[in-house]
């Protein structure tokens, strides 16, 4: 392909920037986008342009409420300048200025990182324990739910990563200019609190590998202790770049996916019933906890938080849509080839256990401490223990959420209280967030695996719970003209997501109501669980009804009704 010359790419690009920009309040698209050329490059080397411009670079990013290339020293960013990675608008790419570039390999593996570190929370211990017991008890029936629920969790990354594209900033930091101060306070208080209940099952999750794999010489609190220390690791990578940091979680997804394929290669499940249960949908009222199971472990609040930030680590320009709906593109394909895997990982395991212990008197007993043992007295030694295997899966597992967990934690805590703290400070005071209680629930619940079943099921209530004020203000706010300007959701997408949500809220509402009426007893407990529900119930519709378009539909009406 011929190359323009960069004397002429540079004057075109002068050109284009020094022509008067587009009135920010004018709702029709420019017919032209400046471009940005990243550096001047030295014309003894020619065919170097592409290169130059797809490195990572630390050149200075433009703050969401900027100019670009401007910082505001005022607010809490997710990212500093320094830190972000380049991916600019290359001189071969000065033809397309009036449209999106073709699409690049190189472009794509700069963009690759934030959707596998989003993946993450679909392969937590408390994901694989769901799987595990959906593939116990239900068998292969189950499949096809998870493959759905899967794509449902996709839809709603995506919407975060959108957001936190367009708008230059991540959702902690919306909803802390979106709503009033109370409002604020409280989701933040859910968000924090579904921070600590998703990060006790993964730090638990963690400690019972450990012990597994030290052949219980190490007791369940010392695993805790250890894995509190992912802290510091994860201080540690970040002063190496987020591409180090990305290839870290690579690594650990990669050794997920090697053992989980491992045990299914060492199982053999039926390819039959594999299929059948991925394409033919079954449901039966034995399986209904399972499935509700499956599906409610699939979004978790706190990464609908981290996704909407994880995509600023990419220096992109907001204010030009030809960037923003470039990046949206790669964004796409990478959260799509990040769940694909994660769904593979997630089929593994269930078809694994499906195998083994479907209609056996163990299923009903199986639960992460002891599952490798049940595979280890089902399927023996062979070449390398089984036992060990899914010990070192499940460690993979609970050290690559619970760092996406310090992780997440920064950005909600900054998001909403805007929080000008040092990263190492803030990343402790995160950190002993949920270390402290989870020692404690380490000693007390230390005394069967029964008891910690019940401690997961409680867990599995808190992030039910805490769904709603995650997903509302995300679908609020990716609706708003004047947030996202063209990159609002249409009318059609907005039905699809607003059901998606209805139906996770509702799935969720049934595991509330099946765990409260098992478990709460007595008119005084019952009487404070109504008033509980009342008053969640009314922040829901509150939320529901801020400043989104039904509310302003509500208002038309009853304006005209009384007019």
């Amino acid at each position: 392909m011929d190359l323009r010359p960069v004397d002429s790419v540079l004057s075109v690009a002068s050109t284009l920037s020094s022509a008067p920009k587009p009135d920010p309040n004018n709702n029709k698209k420019p017919s032209f986008f400046p471009l940005r050329v990243l550096s001047h490059m030295d014309s003894s080397q020619p065919g170097d342009e592409e290169e130059s411009s797809l490195l990572p670079s630390t050149s200075p990013s433009p703050g969401p409420d900027s100019h670009y290339g401007e910082e505001d020293d005022t607010e809490e960013r997710a990212y500093d300048a320094r830190e972000k990675i380049v991916v600019g608008i290359s001189a071969d790419d000065a033809d397309f200025a009036a449209g999106v570039p073709p699409f690049s390999w190189r472009k794509l593996w700069l963009f690759t990182g934030p959707g596998f570190l989003m993946s993450i929370a679909f392969l937590d211990p408390g994901n694989l324990e769901g799987d595990l017991q959906a593939g116990a008890i239900a068998g292969y029936s189950l499949l096809w739910l998870l493959f759905w629920a899967t794509a449902m969790g996709l839809l709603i990354q995506m919407l975060s990563a959108r957001l936190g594209v367009a708008t230059g900033k991540h959702l902690a930091e919306l909803c802390r200019e979106e709503y009033p101060g109370w409002a604020r306070l409280a989701l933040w208080f859910m968000a924090e609190v579904a921070m600590i209940g998703a990060d006790i099952q993964e730090v638990i999750g963690s400690a019972i590998a450990i012990k597994i794999l030290s052949r219980g010489v190490l007791p369940l609190w010392a695993g805790v202790v250890i894995t509190a220390m992912d802290c510091f690791m994860f201080l540690f990578l970040e002063n190496y770049g987020v591409r180090k940091l990305e290839a870290v979680f690579a690594f650990l997804i990669a050794t997920m996916a090697f053992s989980f394929a491992w045990m299914f290669g060492e199982t053999k499940p039926s390819g039959k019933e594999l299929l059948t249960g991925l394409l033919v949908p079954k449901l039966s009222s034995k399986t209904i906890r399972q499935a509700v199971g499956v599906v409610g472990c699939v979004i978790m609040p706190h990464n609908v938080f981290l996704h909407s930030a994880l995509v600023q680590s990419r220096e992109i320009d907001p204010s030009k849509e030809i960037c923003v709906q470039e990046a949206l593109n790669y964004y796409s394909i990478e959260s799509t080839l990040a769940l694909i895997v994660s769904f593979t990982i997630n089929l593994f395991v269930t078809t694994v256990f499906a195998k083994g212990f479907y209609g056996t008197k163990e299923a009903n007993g199986i639960g992460l401490e002891n599952a490798g043992q049940f595979l280890q007295d089902k399927y023996g030694g062979g070449l390398f223990p089984i036992l060990y295997i899914w010990g070192i899966g499940l460690l993979a597992a609970g050290q690559s959420s619970t760092i996406t967990g310090t992780y997440a934690g920064q950005f909600i805590m900054g998001g909403f209280l805007n929080l000008r703290l040092k990263k190492w400070i803030r990343a402790l005071i995160t950190r002993s967030f949920a270390i402290v209680p989870t020692i404690i629930v380490a000693l007390f619940f230390n005394t069967s695996d029964s008891a910690l079943d019940i401690l997961n099921e409680w867990l599995n209530v808190l992030q039910s719970v805490q769904i709603p004020f995650a997903l509302i203000p995300l679908l609020t706010l990716v609706s708003k003209e004047h947030l996202m300007g063209a990159f609002k959701i249409g009318s059609t997408v907005q039905m699809v997501t607003w059901t998606v949500a209805a139906l996770l809220i509702i799935i969720n509402g049934y595991l509330l109501l099946e765990f409260f009426s098992s478990e709460i007893h007595g008119l005084l407990l019952g009487s404070m669980v109504c008033v509980a529900i009342a008053v969640y119930v009314t922040f829901i519709i509150y939320l529901i009804l801020h400043g989104g378009e039904l509310s302003t539909w509500l208002a038309s009406a009853i304006r005209k009704r009384f007019s």
